[in-house]
């Protein structure tokens, strides 16, 4: 479990991290998602004591990570994979990291066998590496240990299509497993599909935080009927206002179970039940309207959700 207690950290008079407080919980993806700048990558290498907060504090696993007896076998962290050394192997890499940690040698074949590097790309330098093949290594340096957290900011970029898929995959079975993850993007739809919780960043502070179920749900519901006029009427008599949607059907604040009860109730046969149109990157991007390069317009104001957490 990674903890975040009023975390703030201001160069001068520039505050990027401003009072952010959230628990990433073992067993669940935590989405950590904002704008580039938003705080993000700041957030994440004060928990592992790469940069001193100006106040607040966090824990890996209950302690300070400075206090941890062996970090590595703790907490895997990925914060940047161009960092790694240009010059050796990706194979040296993951044999240093190895010896450091004080693991079995088998563990370095283990890891390029579950990153898919093969033998004749781990010896080669990384400095020839392409951006995905970094990223794979990456996570290998960060699985090594065997650890119960995983951090990792970006991890996607670079990857193809299929290497985010597997990344994904690889994430989800941590999780399920009882590991706990973070996970960073700008992009919400790159973490979208795997994630449990979500937590929206911009200029510094917490604009949104809540399970992603919650989140969905806070957005409505459109449906679709054969007679959407009885549709509507069903939905009334329940106390459930609508309106009719861009797309012809019938548009409702109400969860998409509740309409689904109702609908049923009556006898009513839908041909479609589902979120409103958008999801959670519309709200994504009103939320973080203001640090955006575009301009957004967003039909309606998203601020006041009856779901998750939201702060200005």
């Amino acid at each position: 479990m990674i903890t975040i207690e009023s975390l703030t950290k201001k160069y001068g008079r520039n505050t990027v991290v401003d009072d952010v407080s959230f628990v990433a919980r073992p067993g669940r993806v935590t989405g950590f998602l904002g704008p580039n700048g938003a705080g993000k990558s700041t957030t994440m290498r004060m928990v592992v004591g790469l940069t001193k907060p100006t106040s607040g504090s966090t824990t890996v696993a209950g302690r300070p990570f400075a206090q941890l007896p062996n970090p590595g076998r703790q907490i895997g962290v990925m914060l940047d994979a161009s960092a790694q050394h240009a010059g050796r192997t990706g194979r040296e890499i993951l044999t240093i990291v190895q010896q450091v940690l004080g693991l079995p040698g088998r563990r370095v074949d283990e890891m390029l066998d579950l990153v898919s590097l093969t033998p004749a790309e781990s010896d080669r330098r990384v400095g020839n590496y392409s951006l995905g093949m970094r990223q794979r290594l990456g996570i290998a340096t960060a699985l090594i240990g065997n650890p119960a957290v995983l951090m990792l900011d970006e991890p996607a970029n670079g990857l193809d299509p299929a290497g985010i898929r597997w990344m994904r995959d690889l994430l989800r079975d941590f999780a399920d497993r009882g590991g706990t993850v973070l996970l960073s993007s700008h992009l919400l739809r790159e973490v979208e599909v795997i994630a449990d919780d979500i937590v929206m960043i911009g200029h510094g502070r917490i604009v949104c935080e809540g399970t992603k179920a919650d989140l969905v749900r806070s957005l409505g519901t459109v449906a679709r009927a054969e007679d959407p006029a009885a549709l509507r009427r069903a939905l009334h008599a329940a106390g459930i206002d609508t309106t009719v949607s861009e797309e012809g059907g019938v548009a409702t604040a109400a969860e998409p179970a509740h309409v689904g009860h109702v609908a049923f109730a009556a006898g009513i046969a839908l041909t479609e039940l589902r979120p409103a149109e958008g999801g959670l990157e519309d709200m994504f991007l009103e939320l973080t309207a203001d640090t955006q390069r575009e301009v957004t317009h967003p039909q309606k104001s998203r601020r006041d959700y009856h779901r998750g957490r939201t702060a200005a």
